[in-house]
């Protein structure tokens, strides 16, 4: 037979653990995502080192990666293991893709781009590859986003001499179809906005990758460092910041969006588990 004392500590030891466990449902619910609930589609081996995902024109039919070690452009289509890659440079460490007006565009961790058309993409090696150089100030780069309605495209800085990332971190604007060789506008992600909602950056925020939700205009940056989803406004005003789950997110490092919203994340493998793409399915209301 139970006392009083111990219904009430009962009580109050089941209140606090649904209450947790409500708290811990709420930080991975926004708004249209589930981020608890993902589709799974792991990657070949090919891609164990997955790094930046995109597709043309949001169009989920084909799925395009590119990894940290291989000069290769790898298209797949969803929940089909078989990969087909067009080699466009030699090794090195290459971290997002986007597609554009119909050309491809790949960014290099120095900040070097190189870009070609987006129909070279079936062929077995590139035969029309140019490359930015020195356009973007010296840092680390891992994310990049393209907007297919106006032409530019979007940097963000991982790691750069001119920012401190405790306070911010710069991205850059460019367009290729107009002076490629200059910068065509910056902004900024204020760290201070990310730490009112969540103490996860004191050491300063490592993004890993940008896309805009097609849907709200709204920003997603993905920090694999930080573990952090970062959401702004389109104006890059922080809304919303979420703690990522360490056991689903295995390394974040590539994010986009497809022509109805839903939302994708890319991983690196580790010693556990092979590289994936997690499915974020919007939520229809």
């Amino acid at each position: 037979m139970t006392t009083f004392l111990q219904q009430i500590g009962l009580l109050a030891l089941l209140t606090f653990s649904l209450g947790g466990c409500d708290s811990a449902k709420k930080e991975q619910v926004y708004k249209d995502y589930d981020l608890s609930k993902p589709d799974k589609f792991n990657m070949p081996e090919s891609l164990f080192e997955i790094s930046g995902i995109a597709m043309n024109q949001g169009n989920p039919d084909t799925i395009y990666a590119v990894q940290d070690e291989d000069g290769r452009l790898y298209r797949l289509g969803w929940d089909h293991p078989r990969q087909l890659n067009v080699k466009f440079s030699k090794k090195g460490d290459y971290e997002d893709v986007t597609i554009v007006k119909n050309r491809v565009f790949i960014l290099k961790s120095n900040g070097v781009i190189y870009h070609f058309p987006w129909s070279e993409a079936v062929f077995e090696e590139v035969e029309e590859i140019k490359e930015y150089r020195k356009i973007l100030p010296k840092g680390e780069y891992e994310g990049m986003f393209g907007d297919e309605a106006s032409g530019k495209i979007y940097v963000l800085c991982k790691n750069c001499e001119q920012d401190d990332s405790k306070s911010s971190v710069t991205g850059y604007i460019f367009e290729p179809g107009k002076d490629s060789t200059q910068i065509a506008g910056t902004f900024s992600i204020h760290v201070d906005e990310i730490k009112a909602i969540t103490g996860k950056v004191e050491r300063g925020f490592r993004p890993s990758g940008l896309a805009r939700n097609p849907l709200t205009n709204d920003w997603y940056v993905i920090s694999a460092v930080n573990k952090l989803l970062v959401v702004t406004d389109s104006q890059w005003k922080v809304k919303e910041a979420f703690t990522l789950n360490g056991n689903t997110f295995i390394q974040p490092e590539g994010i986009a969006f497809d022509k109805l919203g839903n939302l994708y994340i890319s991983n690196e493998g580790d010693d556990l588990f092979s590289g994936n793409i997690l499915k974020f399915k919007k939520i229809t209301r």
